[in-house]
């Protein structure tokens, strides 16, 4: 079944058919236009939904992360035992990992040394991935090693580790090592590895998501900050992901307004066209009035070339539009089916509708002029 057929009970809808039909050049240029206007605009919006999928995909550990070290206005070096244990309570459920520094030279087993930040701390899976099974709950012997360093040193699972006199047999290896002072080297001791130190350096605290960091970390400066004083400084990133998808979505904007100048384009080429198309059909509509046919049903028929294109530009450049953002989630997000979630699939539904509205108001002036131009000046020419 043609499209001719669909229409036929439509007889403005048909005739709009047949008549774009006798322009097939210029009627496929200005579906060509509309086209690349929805193409550039959903293409353009789906990019920053991937951007924004991988930015929060990236941020969703750290926005459940608080972190407190000593305030500005704390009369001891560190975070106190005491004050520990009052931040367990406060944290609840959470998850608590006080941690305490250092830094260390390692030697290799062919006298080669590599500089490390040493982090004791006892609950190490809260705080860190090895790349080599699971970190232990409670990290009370042996030792975790970023596996550049590890690599660098010629270390490998079993082997001893010299800290401090003490030897620590390598358990596993880290992912990535954060590095206390921003070193990349990174070696995981027990507590006891530092237990010189009374005090310390800061705690983590990994809630279940961003709202009960933001709690908790409230609940901190309540607690020991009454806004003069810092006794000790809280630092939460869960309204740093707010803030970076308020970002996002103004990119989002501007890029669709960046892709939107394609359909103006290509507004104003469909234009042209009806324009074209109403100047050449003069005499063939003069007729059509002068045989009866009503103002209304020249200014539909007008209107619905414009709409027809409309209508086939959109859908084939919303196809076109889906090949390209599956294109780029695969590239940016690694998944190509997430293109299909509302928040990047829905740019597919509004630059379909941009197109047909776009193309509408094109028609709109050349539908007025045919429909208002008087049957005995259009039979003249």
């Amino acid at each position: 079944m043609g499209v001719a057929d669909l229409l036929w009970r439509f007889p403005s809808a048909l005739m709009a058919w047949r008549n774009l039909g006798r322009s097939r050049v210029r009627t496929a240029l200005a579906t060509l236009g509309i086209v690349i206007g929805v193409i550039a605009i959903a293409s353009l919006g789906m990019a920053g939904a991937a951007l924004q999928y991988q930015a929060t995909a990236d941020l969703e550990d750290l926005t459940t992360e608080v972190t407190v070290s000593d305030g500005q206005d704390s009369d001891t070096d560190g975070v106190t035992p005491t004050q520990v244990e009052e931040i367990r309570a406060i944290a609840g459920t959470a998850e608590v990992a006080p941690q305490k520094s250092n830094y260390t030279t390692l030697e290799a087993r062919g006298g080669e040394e590599a500089f490390v930040s040493v982090t004791a701390v006892s609950e190490a899976d809260v705080l860190y991935e090895t790349a080599d099974g699971e970190p232990p709950d409670r990290l009370r012997s042996g030792a975790l090693i970023d596996a550049e360093t590890a690599a660098q040193l010629d270390l490998e699972e079993g082997d001893p580790v010299e800290f401090d006199g003490q030897l620590y047999r390598i358990l596993g290896y880290v992912e990535s090592g954060s590095g206390f002072g921003g070193i990349g080297s990174e070696i995981v001791l027990p507590p006891a590895a530092l237990s010189d130190q009374d005090n310390y350096d800061s705690v983590t605290i990994v809630a279940e998501d961003g709202d009960h960091a933001e709690q908790i970390a409230a609940s901190l400066e309540d607690r020991f900050n009454d806004g003069t004083d810092e006794e000790l400084s809280v630092t939460s990133y869960a309204g740093v992901q707010e803030e970076i998808g308020s970002f996002m979505n103004t990119l989002n904007l501007a890029l669709l307004g960046i892709g939107s100048i394609s359909l103006v384009v290509a507004s104003v080429a469909i234009l042209n066209v009806m324009l074209m198309s109403t100047i050449e059909r003069r005499g063939e509509i003069g007729v059509l009035r002068a045989v009866g046919i009503r103002r209304g049903e020249v200014l539909r028929m007008i209107l619905a070339e414009a709409l027809l294109i409309g209508v086939l530009g959109g859908a084939l450049g919303a196809l076109c539009s889906l090949a390209v953002g599956l294109l780029i989630f695969h590239v940016l997000v690694g998944d190509a089916t997430a293109v299909f979630a509302w928040e990047s699939s829905q740019y597919l539904l509004y630059g379909f509708l941009f197109a047909v509205v776009a193309s509408v108001l094109s028609g709109l002036y050349p539908a007025w002029k045919a429909a208002n131009d008087r049957p005995v000046e259009a039979l003249r020419g």
